[in-house]
């Protein structure tokens, strides 16, 4: 009987493995992973944007090794492991002929190749979704107690990862409706639940302000078809390479001959409709759809493994793919192999010719939580974003970071500073400029409600205005200004008009620590026609209004 994992798969898998780490080694951070290191700093159960596992990882690496590798070995790690989950999921009897052709189709789609060192919530939610399936396929065959108790705790990994494990779980739970029938599924759902409870608890704390986001708050644009529409479906192109008419053939060809190939189709279709519905009220990116690239390993394999036209293309066009995909990897290191500059070249260049200007310097980005993570993670130096009402909330917004500024001389980056001092260039045509300040102070986490229904807009309207200080001082009222700032349908500012407020109690000279002070104010009227939401922002000491308030909807 053939071991579980031949030689040369092991090989293979350790060749992978290797040229990851290297890769690694090399490869300066993007953007993003900046950002998660930044969450790795303080560990914790939840964070703005996304759920914890990332910022595990990266706590995890950092401990065997220092710099980009630190942030990026636990990922290289679980994407072997993932290739490796995929190889015991596959039960087909032809399998151990056919190990090459595996790591063609495996190594060749592109996010997964991708994945496979960048460290992104994408890269353990694609773990996950491996041992999910591979748990609840050992489970539907074989329900026990143990089973189970293993099935929720793998689901409470996997939605530590990202939200949109709801999606899996959901997609396959509706394969097999039966699982609501049964006593085993259900103490799966208890103990996912119990072990997500960290997460829950940490939002109830931070009042759901990740759900909120992501919901609610986050902006979004006028649908365009080859925007969003076409844009999708370029993506689900995208995510397999050249090889996107094969992978597809294999999918529609495919037929549910048990519940575990059921619960793949489920899947797959479940993620393409479901992101094609969404395509019409906002552009779909592309990491969004990468859960179906599991379920698609296993559904072409085991379909190349019958067909052998299929099978011939797949690794025609998987080995084109690869090349193409080393070749990009390697332009990621060294920039001029790559056909555009990307976000892993120069920044420890241009993070070195910031610092030897300013020296030890804390500084603070305007409206850039990728700038400022990546200003610390290569110069050592505390970094901070300030949000304003152009921009979004972020980890910035909710941490401690803001008091660490707070009454320093700092130098102050902003896209909205007139050009008085050139701070350092970026892929050698943007530039950014800054400015010293030389006693620092911002007030970000005040925060402004109203609860009233507004249903005009004009200079009657008189509506009253709740603003809490969530600080250990009182702050000083001739410090602060206030704005309205009205927005489109689509939730991007338009207008910023200044409003004059009125307190209650017109002795109050300050807002109270940990107090909320009411007043009243006239709305003003909007130079846009017809906004259709608007929200508060206060400015403190002359800097661009912030993000104080929530979107409110004009009836």
């Amino acid at each position: 009987m053939p071991r579980k994992f031949p030689s040369i798969f092991l090989y293979l898998l350790g060749a992978i493995l290797a040229i990851n780490i290297i890769q690694s080694y090399y490869t300066e951070l993007i953007f993003d992973e900046a950002y998660y290191w930044y969450y790795a700093q303080h560990l914790a159960f939840g964070y703005f944007d996304h759920p914890p596992m990332v910022a595990w990882m990266i706590g995890l690496g950092s401990i065997f090794f220092d710099g980009e590798l630190g942030v990026r070995f636990v990922s290289c790690v679980l994407s072997v492991g993932t290739i490796a989950l995929l190889w015991a999921i596959i039960e087909n009897p032809k399998k151990h002929k056919f190990v090459p052709f595996f790591f063609v189709l495996v190594f060749s789609m592109t996010l997964l190749n991708a994945y496979g060192f960048f460290t992104l919530p994408d890269t353990p939610f694609l773990f996950f979704t491996a041992l999910f399936l591979w748990t609840y396929k050992k489970f539907i065959d074989t329900p026990s107690a143990v089973r189970a108790f293993g099935l929720g705790l793998v689901m409470a990994a996997l939605m530590y990862s990202k939200y949109h494990a709801v999606l899996v779980i959901i997609f396959v739970l509706l394969s097999n409706l039966r699982l609501l029938t049964s006593p085993y599924a259900w103490l799966s759902v208890t103990v996912s639940l119990v072990a997500y409870m960290p997460h829950f608890i940490w939002l109830y704390g931070h009042e759901f302000i990740s759900i909120k986001y992501h919901l609610f708050e986050r902006p979004n644009d006028a649908y365009q078809f080859q925007r969003n529409t076409l844009g999708y479906l370029l993506n689900l192109i995208a995510i397999v390479g050249f090889t996107f008419p094969w992978v597809y053939f294999a999918l529609v060809k495919t037929r549910a001959k048990d519940k575990f190939t059921r619960a793949l189709l489920f899947l797959t279709f479940g993620v393409i409709l479901f992101f094609f519905i969404s395509s019409f009220n906002r552009r779909v990116q592309t990491q969004w759809i990468i859960a179906i690239s599991i379920p698609l390993v296993l559904l072409v394999y085991n379909f190349s493994m019958e067909n052998e036209a299929t099978r011939k293309w797949v690794l025609r066009l998987g080995l084109a793919n690869i090349i193409v995909l080393l070749y990009l990897r390697l332009g990621l290191v060294f920039e001029p192999l790559f056909p555009i500059s990307y976000e892993s070249h120069g920044n420890k260049q241009w993070v070195q010719a910031l610092k030897s200007k300013i020296g030890d310097l804390p500084v603070v980005f305007e409206n850039s939580y990728r700038l400022a993570p990546m200003y610390t993670f290569y110069s050592g130096i505390p970094s901070f974003s300030l949000n304003n009402m152009n921009y979004r909330e972020n980890q910035y917004s909710i941490d401690t970071s803001e008091k660490t500024m707070q009454h320093k001389r700092v130098y102050y980056i902003s896209p909205f500073m007139p050009k008085e001092e050139i701070a350092f260039t970026f892929h050698k045509n943007e530039i950014y400029y800054g400015k010293y300040i030389d006693n620092f102070e911002s007030f970000r986490k005040l925060k402004c409600f109203i609860n009233d229904n507004v249903t005009a807009v004009d200079s009657i309207t008189v509506l009253k205005l709740k603003v809490y200080n969530p600080y250990s001082q009182d702050i000083d009222l001739k410090k602060l200004k206030f704005a309205i700032g009205y927005m489109n349908d689509y939730k991007r500012v338009q207008d910023i008009i200044g409003i004059k407020l009125q307190p209650e109690d017109i002795n109050i000279l300050s807002l109270k620590s940990n107090d909320t002070t009411i007043f009243t104010f006239k709305m003003p009227e909007p130079v846009m026609e017809e906004p259709a939401y608007f929200r508060i922002g206060i400015s403190e000491n002359r800097l661009h209004y912030g993000l104080n308030g929530n979107s409110t909807r004009l009836k």
